[in-house]
C-alpha cells in the first residue's frame, strides 16, 4: 500500500496527552526568568547587560528547542503511521492429546475383528492424515498412563501401536476421568493455551463427564469416539469371567458436550475423523493462498535522528565531541567474555544453553555421543541433565548417567522420561559382567568354568534392552533407549575365558575366534561396516575397536519388543504413585 498522508493516524495516541506538560515546562522557564529579574530591580539597567552572562535571545532560543524537542519525541512514541505493510499472521497448531481406552472391554468383538484392532487402525489413519501440529498418545484403565509425550514426529508415535493391549496395563478398570485429567496435565506442561482431547472408549460415567467440563474450563476441547456397537458382544475381564460390554453413547455424548467437542461412532472410513475435526488442527497458520495480513507501520522512528542533533545543544561546549568520542570508545571497553569472542556476546544465558542443547542433539542424532555430552555439559536445566545422561549411557558411563538423571529429577521432579531412562541404565548396569584389573584376577577367573562368563552368542533375556519407552531429547528429537551392555577392558574376550598374556597362541585363536563371531553376527543382521562408523569412532588399540563392534553387533541381534517395554514403564510408574499415596 503506497503512502497516504490523507491515512495519518497515530498507532497509540495516548501518548500525545503528554503534550499537557508543555506548559509546565513554559512556566518553569518563566519563574527562572523571573529570579533573573531581580537584578533588574537593583542594578541599573546601562551596568546590568554587563553583569549578566546569559542573554535574552540565548534564553529564548533554549525554551523554543526544549519545546521543540519535546514536541518531537512525544509524536514520535505516539507512532505516526500512514501506510500499511504486509505481515504474516501465525498461531501455534492446536496440540490434539489421543486417550485410548484399554481395559478389557477394548477386547470386545463387536467391531470385528475386535475393538482393539479398530482402534488401533483408526489411530494409524489419524496419525498419517493429520495434517500438523503435536500428537500425545496415552492409554489408560484403572488409570492412565503416558505412551508418547506432546511431539510432531507421528511415526514415533505410531510405533507402540501394535504393543497396545490390556495386558501391559498393571490393573483393569475403565477411569475415563483420569485420562481426561492426565489429558489436561500433558497440555499445561507443554505450555499450550488450547487444544484437543480425544477419548476412545465405549462408556463413561459421571466423573468423566465432570472432568470433561473442567477440561473445557481451562480451555481444552474434548470429544469422543465411540468404540463398539449398541448390541455389543461378550468378553473375557481381568478376573476371567465371560461378561457382555456395549456401546453406550448417551453417556459419551454427554461427555462431549460437557468438554465442548464432538462425538462420533468408530466408522469404517475417514467419515469419524472427518466429523470429530482432528485430522486438522483446530487453528493453523495463514498462508499465501489465504492472504497475509496487513498491518500500520510506525514510522515514528524517522524522528529519531532530528531529535538526536536538537539532544546536542543540551550540552556544554565541546560535550557533544565529547559524547561521540565516548560512544565510539565504548565497544573497545567492553570487557569481553568467552561468548563474545565467538560473536555470540549479544545472547542471553537461556539462548545459549538453548542453542547448545540443539548443537548436542544434532550430535546425538549423527552417533557422536562424545561431543553431544560436551554440548549438554552445563546446562543446568532439566532438559540439559536429561539429554546429558543419555549421552553418557551410550558411552556406557552409566553411574554418571544415573547421576544426570537424579540431576534432571531434582529441577524436574516426576520427570517421565528420566524416570523410566534410569531405571533402565540401572538395569543395564546391574547386568555389567565382572571387569578385572589386574593379573591375579585374571588368574582367579581363568579356575572359573567358561559358563561363567558373558557369551555374546547368547540371546538376552526380557528386558535386556532396557524396560523404558524410547527417551526423547528436550530438543525437539527422538532416539531409542542407551545401550544395556557394558564395555569389555583390554585383553578381555567377550566369549569365554580371558587368554593368558604369556600365551601368544592361545591369544591369536581367541581373537579370530572373536572376529568370526562378530562377522557372523553382522551378516546375519545385514548390516556392515558402515552401521558400525554412524555408531561414532571408536578410538584405542585394534583389540579393543573389535570388542566394541562385537557388543554393538551382539545389541544389534536384541529383539525390539515395545509391548514389555511398555509393561515395566507403566509398572514402575504404577509403583511409585502408590509410595506418594496416589
Amino acid at each position: 500500500m503506497t503512502a497516504s498522508w490523507n491515512a495519518l493516524h497515530f498507532i497509540r495516541p495516548d501518548a500525545l496527552w503528554a503534550l499537557l506538560v508543555l506548559p509546565l515546562l513554559v512556566a518553569i522557564w518563566w519563574l527562572r526568568r523571573r529570579r533573573a529579574n531581580v537584578w533588574r530591580q537593583t542594578v541599573d539597567a546601562h551596568l546590568l547587560r554587563h553583569l549578566l552572562v546569559g542573554r535574552d535571545r540565548r534564553a529564548w532560543g533554549g525554551l523554543l528547542l526544549l519545546l521543540l524537542g519535546t514536541v518531537i519525541a512525544i509524536v514520535a512514541l505516539a507512532g505516526p503511521s500512514w501506510r500499511q505493510v504486509a505481515q504474516p499472521l501465525w498461531q501455534t497448531p492446536s496440540p490434539l492429546v489421543v486417550a485410548l481406552d484399554l481395559s478389557s472391554r477394548v477386547t470386545a468383538t463387536d467391531l470385528p475383528p475386535s475393538r482393539l484392532l479398530q482402534a488401533r487402525a483408526k489411530l494409524a489413519t489419524l496419525l498419517r492424515e493429520r495434517q500438523g501440529g503435536e500428537v500425545a498418545l496415552l492409554v489408560y484403565a484403572d488409570d492412565a498412563y503416558t505412551v508418547a509425550p506432546l511431539t510432531d514426529d507421528m511415526a514415533n508415535v505410531a510405533l507402540y501401536l501394535d504393543a497396545l493391549a490390556p495386558d501391559v496395563m498393571p490393573r483393569d478398570g475403565q477411569r475415563a476421568d483420569r485420562a481426561l485429567e492426565t489429558a489436561v496435565k500433558l497440555l499445561q506442561q507443554s505450555g499450550a493455551r488450547g487444544g484437543d482431547i480425544l477419548l476412545l472408549t465405549d462408556r463413561a460415567d459421571a466423573d468423566a463427564e465432570q472432568a470433561a467440563a473442567a477440561a473445557r474450563a481451562q480451555g481444552f476441547m474434548v470429544s469422543v469416539l465411540g468404540l463398539g456397537t449398541p448390541q455389543g458382544a461378550a468378553y473375557r475381564n481381568g478376573e476371567g469371567q465371560i461378561v457382555s460390554a456395549r456401546l453406550e453413547e448417551g453417556a459419551l455424548r454427554s461427555v462431549a458436550s460437557r468438554g465442548g467437542g464432538r462425538y462420533a461412532r468408530v466408522a469404517s472410513d475417514d467419515k469419524d475423523l472427518a466429523a470429530l475435526d482432528v485430522l486438522t488442527p483446530r487453528v493453523s497458520a495463514d498462508d499465501s493462498r489465504e492472504g497475509q495480513g496487513r498491518t500500520w507501520r510506525d514510522e515514528g522512528f524517522w524522528l529519531l535522528p532530528p531529535l538526536m542533533l536538537l539532544a546536542l545543544f543540551a550540552f556544554r561546549r565541546r560535550g557533544a565531541l565529547a559524547v561521540l568520542v565516548m560512544v565510539a570508545a565504548l565497544p573497545m571497553a567492553m570487557p569481553m567474555s568467552a561468548h563474545a569472542a565467538e560473536g555470540t556476546w549479544w545472547q542471553r544465558a537461556d539462548q545459549l544453553d538453548q542453542q547448545r542443547l540443539s548443537t548436542g542433539v544434532d550430535a546425538y542424532r549423527k552417533g557422536d555421543f562424545k561431543a553431544a555430552q560436551q554440548q549438554f555439559e552445563g546446562i543446568d536445566t532439566d532438559a540439559g541433565w536429561y539429554n546429558l545422561g543419555n549421552a553418557l549411557a551410550r558411552q556406557g558411563q552409566y553411574d554418571a548417567a544415573i547421576e544426570a538423571y537424579d540431576r534432571a529429577l531434582k529441577k524436574h521432579p516426576g520427570m517421565a522420561d528420566a524416570v523410566a531412562n534410569r531405571a533402565a541404565v540401572d538395569a543395564a548396569r546391574k547386568r555389567r559382567p565382572p571387569q578385572n584389573n589386574d593379573q591375579n584376577n585374571d588368574q582367579r577367573d581363568e579356575k572359573k568354568p567358561p559358563s561363567d562368563q558373558p557369551d555374546p552368542g547368547k540371546k538376552p533375556g526380557q528386558g535386556q534392552n532396557g524396560d523404558a519407552a524410547p527417551p526423547q531429547d528436550k530438543g525437539g528429537q527422538d532416539h531409542s533407549p542407551p545401550p544395556a551392555t557394558g564395555e569389555p577392558k583390554d585383553g578381555q574376550s567377550k566369549g569365554g575365558t580371558p587368554p593368558q598374556a604369556a600365551d601368544s597362541q592361545a591369544q591369536a585363536e581367541a581373537d579370530a575366534a572373536q572376529r568370526e563371531r562378530m562377522q557372523q553376527a553382522m551378516q546375519r543382521q545385514g548390516q556392515g561396516d558402515g552401521n558400525d562408523k554412524a555408531q561414532g569412532q571408536v578410538s584405542g588399540t585394534p583389540q579393543q575397536r573389535e570388542q566394541q563392534q562385537a557388543v554393538e553387533a551382539w545389541m544389534r541381534r536384541v529383539p525390539d519388543d515395545p509391548g514389555s517395554l511398555l509393561r515395566a514403564k507403566f509398572q514402575l510408574e504404577n509403583e511409585r504413585r502408590k509410595r506418594e499415596g496416589r
